[in-house]
């Protein structure tokens, strides 16, 4: 879900948390750049930026786009205007275009790992896996990046989408060392061992992700399959049961045919 943080004052600069994309779709973790009050270049613009921040909090997606647009009119060099300009773009579903503005950010604010997260997961989301992997190295590079966790569980994530499944388990291990409830190093890690054949390991994490953020179908799927694999066919059924309540609009699932694993 969707996030709003406020304005956090610290030694005269500012941290601004913008909205997280909708990532319940891809099954990816992104994080928030910084904004800096005390540039002097485009000072105008960071009205603009967060008053697109606001808007697409509120879910005016076109207001979201028109004051991003502004603040990238006053400083063409703003990641932050085109880090939120991205995300409205995402979310009205022009992911070439948003791919776009998140690259630019990533090359403008190279420092900060979470716009460098932010690029590699839409990379890896947008079947650019392989390259995406660089991308997340650079962001826990990034000096005083707040949040290796969510790069390391995407990278994870990642490998294993082009069969890296020995630096998958490494990264995705350690993410959930630093964050134990992180629901995408949790997700990876059951299908990882499901697939490895070790559906006791699967299920614990299977169970696990399930206890930190809400289901999807993709998860329960896995979760009815890691049952399947142990012979308790009652709570395959269950959770099959659950997709089809929780989620009736989804087709295929149930039976396999409607996503990984």
């Amino acid at each position: 879900m969707a996030v709003l943080a406020g304005l956090l004052m610290a030694s005269g600069c500012s941290r601004l948390d913008f909205i997280r994309p909708d990532t319940s779709r891809k099954g990816f973790e992104s994080t928030a750049p910084e904004i800096n009050l005390k540039r002097k270049r485009g000072g105008n613009a960071l009205a603009h930026v967060q008053l697109a921040q606001q808007r697409l909090a509120a879910g005016d997606l076109a207001g979201a786009q028109s004051a991003a647009k502004q603040g990238l009119k006053l400083d063409p060099r703003s990641a932050d205007a085109h880090t939120v300009m991205a995300l409205a773009l995402d979310r009205v579903g022009k992911p070439a275009d948003a791919g776009d503005h998140y690259r630019r950010a990533a090359e403008l604010a190279p420092e900060r790992g979470g716009t460098l997260n932010n690029y590699g997961t839409w990379l890896c989301s947008n079947g650019r896996a392989a390259e995406s992997l660089a991308w997340f190295e650079q962001a826990l590079a990034a000096p005083g990046y707040a949040t290796p966790g969510a790069a390391l569980a995407n990278a994870g994530a990642c490998a294993m989408q082009v069969g890296q499944n020995a630096r998958a388990e490494r990264d995705l291990r350690r993410a959930v060392m630093l964050d134990p409830d992180s629901p995408v190093a949790l997700g990876a890690l059951a299908e990882l061992e499901f697939k490895a054949g070790r559906a006791f390991q699967a299920r614990a994490f299977s169970e696990r992700r399930l206890a930190v953020a809400p289901a999807d179908p993709q998860t329960l799927q896995l979760a009815s399959q890691i049952e399947q694999q142990l012979g308790d066919n009652a709570a395959a059924a269950r959770y099959v049961q659950r997709i089809r309540a929780e989620f009736p609009d989804t087709r295929g699932f149930e039976t396999g045919e409607g996503g990984k694993p």
